[in-house]
């Protein structure tokens, strides 16, 4: 634990330097509450788990429009921007683990790409009333989903929203024009409509991406409830970008950075179809919820990856495949919140997904450079390939939040888990005929398990509306492994992932609400956490996260807000054989997660009164990383700095933004389908943009 001490003497500093500018109280901030860990609004700082909300309007006043700038200044959280998905998606990284998987996105109370992965590359945050960030795995009311955090955003309800219209323009042919509407009433329903569209260029001419997002919310009283159903349509059309390959223990310098070795033509194109529907009503004293969630995806995907750095033919590899997934989700629950001592949660909840993908692979030759790529025509398949896989999850739980002194918050949750699932995985080599030798036959896995949790909160100390509570929390969960649709032609069903956190921390809420600090520390044992080898995934057997995170919010004056946060993780191998040659395994014990820092940071000024000039300035810092499981190819830590400036003037607004603009190119997260290859930060943006509301 002698590691961690630096983060403990940057919490005291911190805390110190923030208390000794304290000059005067300001008139207290509207209150947050979240829905996330206990499915009734709750003040966060009750709450046993380490919590983060971010407002819409916050969102608004920092000129945040995606997940990374959104969630900037939230402590221990850093999203690489791109991925695999394409460079309109990302990927998260909570507790040091930066997995697409891990975590469980929710938009408005539904699990947000079912019982596959983070459908991130469809997300919108027009009109988003609030973000729930909670750090650990997710409440039982949630299942079998995620192991290190839930991303919740809440879209405004039709009956709170308010109308408003954006523009913008900026680097690389960039752009995005947005409408929200409060539709008339109609036949009971408050209604509401937005409608967003994007163009996003980068500093490779062949890689951009266009989205158009639709969201119809409606809601009406019905019956002494409310009745409510959302569409939510997406059109996703990606150029994707090449990740950046390593070579021994450095990035090569042979290839110069936005060289792009797709093919020509080269597309990951994704219509997503959503469908939200639910009643809430009263029920034996409580609040009975239900909702039914239905989403369907059709996936079109052309593209290739260098895999010799090399002149020689062919040094490259690619696929074209058609992937349809679709998620159902149902749960219902009752929740009884009347009495003030003790609330509580039971309730069903099922998720089931079906999942498809056919398509081939290719060899193809690509200059270094990137110039010259063949077209699709040029491309041949060498190989047929079926993937049929169904998911079923579900579970019944139970959670119950207890106060017998004013002082005092006990929580508990247990759920009972069944988890089936089968998968068929067929190719065939076209150039033979002849069926792949490692086909797999339809084979089905069945697991029934309990998950829980259990917490506690204790003020520590309260005088007036300033208060200290500490907590600590336990919590046990599991969920089967991951499934890549693209290259996953070979591989079996892997045993599930399971892990067992303790988190503990303190949440202090001083001067009328002006001053926050929370600091928190945590300690994760994973088992068959899932990773990539020649570009199969394979379970990484046992692995230790742990850390400590800090959070110093300080609210000056009305206008002027600051915000500094930090946090240490320690991610390291605890049992995990490898071969990175056939037949030559190695003991990666006490080795480094790739691509996990040690060291996250950041620091932001905002200043955002209702008139006149509006400006922020915001410094992230991110650690040195490993490239490499074997830990012999490490690159250093960067800062990036984004900054806006704008004017408003009644209901008009005029703003200027930057990101990344000291242009830092470092390495943000590692391909899992181009070996040894990585993604780079996108280069310096600035656009200007209008917003009128009405």
């Amino acid at each position: 634990m002698s590691k961690l001490r630096p983060c403990y003497l940057l919490v005291a500093v911190s805390s110190g330097i923030f208390s000794s500018i304290v000059v005067a109280q300001q008139a207290p901030p509207t209150a947050t509450v979240q829905v996330t860990a206990t499915r009734f609004p709750e003040d966060p700082s009750k709450v046993p788990a380490s919590i983060t909300v971010i407002t819409g309007k916050e969102l608004a006043d920092r000129g945040a429009t995606d997940l990374r700038s959104a969630l900037a200044m939230a402590a221990g959280i850093y999203i690489a921007p791109g991925g695999d998905n394409g460079p309109a998606s990302s990927i998260p990284e909570i507790w040091g683990l930066k997995e697409f998987d891990a975590f469980l996105l929710v938009v408005d109370g539904v699990p947000w790409g079912g019982t596959f992965n983070p459908a991130l590359g469809t997300l919108s945050l027009q009109n988003v009333e609030r973000i729930e960030v909670q750090r650990g795995a997710a409440p039982v009311m949630y299942g079998a989903t995620s192991f290190v955090g839930v991303i919740h955003v809440i879209h405004r309800l039709p009956a709170d929203t308010q109308g408003a219209a954006d523009l913008s323009l900026g680097s690389h042919s960039s752009g995005s024009a947005a409408v929200t509407v409060k539709v008339p009433k109609w036949a009971g329903f408050d209604s509401s409509l937005s409608l967003d569209y994007i163009k996003r260029g980068f500093d490779d001419p062949r890689t951009q991406f266009e989205k158009t997002h639709l969201l119809w919310r409606n809601r009406m009283e019905l019956s002494d409830g409310s009745f409510h159903f959302d569409v939510d349509a997406t059109s996703l059309d990606q150029k994707p970008g090449s990740p950046h390959p390593r070579v021994g223990k450095k990035l090569t310098d042979e290839i110069a950075v936005d060289t792009n070795h797709n093919p020509a033509g080269a597309f990951l194109k994704d219509t997503r179809v959503a469908l939200n529907v639910g009643y809430d009503h009263a029920l034996a004293g409580g609040l009975w919820s239900t909702t039914l969630a239905i989403a369907h995806s059709n996936q079109n995907v052309f593209r290739g990856f260098l895999v010799d750095v090399s002149n020689d033919d062919p040094n490259a590899h690619g696929f074209r495949e058609r992937i349809e997934l679709m998620d159902l989700y149902f749960d219902s629950h009752i929740a009884w919140t009347e009495h003030a001592d003790l609330k509580t949660v039971v309730g069903f909840d099922h998720l089931h997904g079906q999942g498809k993908g056919r398509g081939g692979d290719f060899d193809y030759f690509v200059n270094l450079n990137g110039s010259n790529p063949p077209s699709s025509n040029e491309l041949p398949s060498l190989a047929a390939i079926r993937i049929d896989d169904r998911r079923d999850f579900s579970g019944v739980y139970g959670f119950a939040e207890w106060t017998p002194t004013p002082r005092l918050v006990v929580e508990a949750g247990l759920r009972i888990n069944r988890t089936d699932e089968s998968r068929t995985v067929y190719g065939v080599d076209l150039e033979t005929g002849q069926p792949f030798p490692e086909n797999v036959p339809p084979v089905g896995h069945t697991v029934t398990r309990l998950a829980g949790s259990a917490g506690l909160s204790w003020t520590a100390w309260e005088a007036g509306s300033s208060k200290v509570n500490l907590f600590a929390n336990y919590r046990n969960t599991y969920k089967p492994s991951a499934i890549d649709f693209g290259l996953d032609s070979h591989s079996q069903l892997l045993d599930p992932e399971t892990a067992q956190s303790f988190d503990l921390g303190m949440k202090a809420n001083l001067m009328d609400g002006n001053l926050a600090l929370e600091v928190s520390s945590f300690l994760m044992d994973f088992k068959n956490l899932v990773t990539s080898q020649n570009s199969v995934l394979i379970p990484q057997g046992k692995t230790r996260f742990q850390g400590i995170e800090a959070d110093v919010r300080y609210r000056c004056t009305s206008d002027f807000s600051t915000r500094v946060s930090y946090s240490y993780h320690d991610s390291r191998f605890r049992d995990f054989v490898f071969e990175f040659d056939p037949g030559v395994p190695k003991q990666l014990a006490g080795n480094r997660l790739e691509m996990s820092p040690y060291h996250l940071g950041a620091l932001g000024f905002l200043y955002a009164p209702a008139n006149g000039f509006t400006g922020s300035v915001e410094l992230n810092y991110v650690g040195g990383v490993y490239l490499n499981k074997r830990n012999t190819a490490p690159v250093g830590g960067y800062t990036t700095l984004a900054a806006s400036l704008g004017y408003r003037m009644g209901s008009w607004e005029f703003r200027v933004s930057g990101r990344n603009l000291g242009d830092k190119r470092n390495p943000v997260s590692e391909s899992e389908l181009g070996d040894a290859q990585y993604y780079l930060l996108p280069g310096r943006n600035v656009n200007a943009s209008i917003r009128l509301k009405f």
